[in-house]
């Protein structure tokens, strides 16, 4: 199961006892993932569509407990291309879908207008705080996923119309988050990339287990990414030692063969012959190793110039 399934999975089994945040999370699940379909002159049904079952479930309870009506739930398999099964979710008394949907201001409640329907998410409904998040999370369960942080951070909500996409980023950024808006096909994506920021929206809808699980993923990333830049940087210290050994053996060979290593003022002779007998040593090891230690900075020194008389003898 992916990780959004299980967040998903976990936000569904939530007790919510205010009412107002009920009615919050049911309005972003309206907005997000209901359809209309109308049956003929004045009957229409509300209709919510999902593969998930623990959000199905969810639904169902809710419309049953605020509005004590039968809800029918169908469960389709999707054959062709052997995906999860499909639950529908359907409100079949007009009455009560008009009632549903006014509530929830999608629709006017002095003048119904299916034609119309206003996607603008009222004061009312977010009026607190706590509603927020509900509707933040009926946002998720409606349309939200979250892509494997193993692989990337990415979090985005899914929704067909501008206003809703505005309304929903502005209640997300309300909590000092920065979500994006982006258009993709026919849908705006609201959507936030930083694991940080995941990890609050995470925070914000309830989703507990799920944030551990992404923080514990982070830490292990992090960690994974410090050990191979350090150890990136310990292999190019190495190479650039090694090859400025190389060079500085291959120079000395040259004045050894040319002209001698007895020719040498003292401290370039005791230096080189240092070097030659450690060729993987370091300029610190090097300039420890001295009758007089110097440091890194000295040994380099006359290195420069023992390079600078090899130079002379190739002429």
């Amino acid at each position: 199961m992916s990780f959004s399934s299980n967040a998903k999975n976990e936000i569904s089994r939530l007790e919510t006892k205010e009412d107002c945040c009920v009615l919050a999370e049911l309005a972003a699940l309206v907005r997000m993932n209901g359809t209309i379909q109308i049956m003929g002159s004045n009957k229409y049904i509300l209709k919510f569509r999902t593969e998930n079952a623990a959000i199905a479930r969810r639904i169902f309870s809710t419309l049953k407990t605020m509005y004590s009506i039968n809800v029918e739930v169908m469960v389709r398999r999707n054959r062709q291309l052997k995906k999860n099964n499909n639950y529908l979710i359907l409100v079949n008394d007009t009455d009560i879908s008009n009632k549903i949907l006014q509530d929830v201001g999608f629709i006017d409640e002095e003048k119904t207008n299916l034609l119309f329907p206003s996607y603008k998410v009222p004061n009312r409904i977010i009026e607190n705080r706590c509603c927020k998040r509900s509707y933040v999370r009926g946002s998720f369960l409606g349309g939200g996923s979250i892509s494997n942080p193993e692989k990337t951070y990415h979090l985005e909500f899914v929704t067909n119309n501008e206003k809703h996409a505005k309304d929903l980023s502005n209640i997300i950024n309300s909590f000092g988050l920065n979500s994006k808006i982006v258009l993709r096909k026919e849908n705006y994506i609201v959507y936030i990339k930083e694991g940080e920021q995941i990890v609050d929206v995470l925070n914000i809808i309830g989703a507990h287990q799920a944030l551990l699980k992404f923080e514990d993923i982070r830490v292990l990333k992090d960690v994974r990414n410090n050990i191979n830049r350090i150890v990136n940087c310990e292999t190019a210290n190495l190479s650039k030692t090694i090859d400025a050994s190389m060079r500085q053996i291959e120079q000395i060979r040259l004045i050894k063969d040319k002209m001698g290593l007895n020719k040498l003022p003292n401290n370039l002779r005791e230096i080189a012959e240092i070097r030659l007998e450690n060729p993987d040593a370091s300029l610190k090891e090097i300039g420890s190793m001295l009758n007089q230690p110097i440091g890194k900075s000295g040994v380099n020194h006359r290195f420069k110039k023992i390079e600078k008389i090899a130079n002379e003898l190739r002429g």
